[in-house]
């Protein structure tokens, strides 16, 4: 019985069929040889029928020839401006479209576009909201506010002097990072599809066509907030089935904070609490705004419409969606505990990067003039 070699050359199997042609096999056995040892894909019947007449014919070489046909002249500077004219005026346009309009070959337009032009097709970046001239106006307001907070509580004029961390990050060493607690809330399903790029697989020509059968999110969810700081989380809580959030609910988890507070940070609670979320309609309720006034806690700026500026969903949630992607959980229960030993397992390092990198945020969304900051946690996620 012949052992399957699962890594070979185009070379190497023609060399064997001139070997066996050379022999007298017929080029039926041939073929047949060939599927067993290298498998279906190696060579076709057809082509086994061809290199046997070409060897028939005297061939000797088993490389391939040079393909005939007139040069090529259509890559030159007068197409190429045509081309880059036709792209500027409308970048959406495809290859075929443009081969049609200047009557030119696919393959030349593809040559001038990619290889000439250095032109490259991507998708369009999402964004939360489509920011007016207002909203962009009070994200630079707001974040040199709190860039020069950080400036006083250093005593130093220049945020280049907080210092700077592994990745390009600040690093701030001031009162009100030691005091600042984040916080959000998130969806979770029991069963999150992995993202077809995580599937990617490498894969030899030889080797069979993997598959990916298309999975919808689970109906059933579970929402959870999560409030942490530079040291880790603090609370993980989980709404009950049939509740929604409201400003008597996130009181509630306000009461659950402070009381985690106390036992996990010792001195937190005296020294005075910095809280930071976003602008949801729970967290900025008279209720809300009147149990955090009774307790002192201080609420941290934060524009509208910009989850690019809190750390839980720009730092937190997507590496945490990323690692639940691909499993699928049989009860809440299972999924609830695999939030919390995911989050306890979690380094402190990543949750000080998080904090820390809310300066250069800041920094780089005044360089933008209020435009949103890129996301930034898919090329991070080996920190995790």
């Amino acid at each position: 019985m012949a052992i399957p070699i699962k890594e070979w050359s185009k070379l190497e199997v023609r060399a064997v069929v001139r070997f066996l042609f050379s022999k007298g096999t017929k080029p039926s056995e041939i073929h047949k040889q060939i599927a067993e040892t290298y498998g279906e894909g190696a060579m076709s019947r057809s082509r086994v029928y061809q290199w046997c007449t070409w060897f028939g014919e005297g061939r000797t070489s088993l490389g391939d020839e040079p393909k005939s046909g007139r040069p090529k002249t259509s890559t030159n500077e007068e197409n190429t401006t045509r081309v880059d004219e036709l792209i500027r005026c409308d970048r959406r346009m495809k290859i075929r479209e443009i081969a049609l309009k200047l009557e030119i070959p696919k393959s030349t337009v593809h040559e001038i576009v990619h290889d000439t032009l250095g032109y490259r097709k991507v998708s369009a970046r999402w964004v939360p909201k489509m920011l007016t001239e207002d909203h962009k106006l009070q994200r630079v307001e707001i974040s040199q506010r709190l860039l020069q907070r950080c400036q006083q509580d250093n005593g130093d004029e220049d945020t280049t002097h907080i210092g700077v961390g592994p990745g390009g990050d600040f690093q701030a060493n001031n009162n009100l990072f030691d005091n600042l607690i984040t916080g959000g809330e998130t969806w979770v399903h029991l069963n999150t599809p992995e993202t077809k790029r995580d599937s990617m697989t490498w894969k030899h020509p030889s080797s069979p066509v993997t598959k990916k059968f298309k999975v919808q999110r689970s109906a059933a969810k579970v929402m959870a907030t999560v409030f942490w700081d530079a040291k880790g989380v603090i609370l993980l809580d989980i709404l009950p089935q049939g509740q929604c959030i409201n400003a008597a609910r996130y009181c509630s988890t306000l009461d659950r904070l402070k009381e985690a507070i106390r036992r996990k940070r010792p001195g937190l609670l005296r020294r005075g609490v910095v809280l930071q979320h976003d602008n949801a309609t729970p967290h900025s309720a008279n209720l809300t705004q009147q149990w955090l006034q009774r307790y002192g806690w201080e609420i941290l700026p934060h524009p509208a419409h910009s989850p690019d500026l809190a750390p839980s969903d720009f730092h937190l949630f997507g590496p945490l969606k990323h690692h639940l992607g691909g499993i699928a959980f049989e009860t809440k229960d299972d999924l609830i505990s695999e939030l919390r030993n995911w989050f306890d397992n979690l380094d402190v390092d990543f949750f000080r990067m998080g904090i820390n990198s809310l300066l250069s945020r800041w920094q780089k969304c005044i360089d933008l003039h209020g435009d949103y900051v890129e996301k930034w946690w898919k090329s991070e996620l080996q920190s995790v």
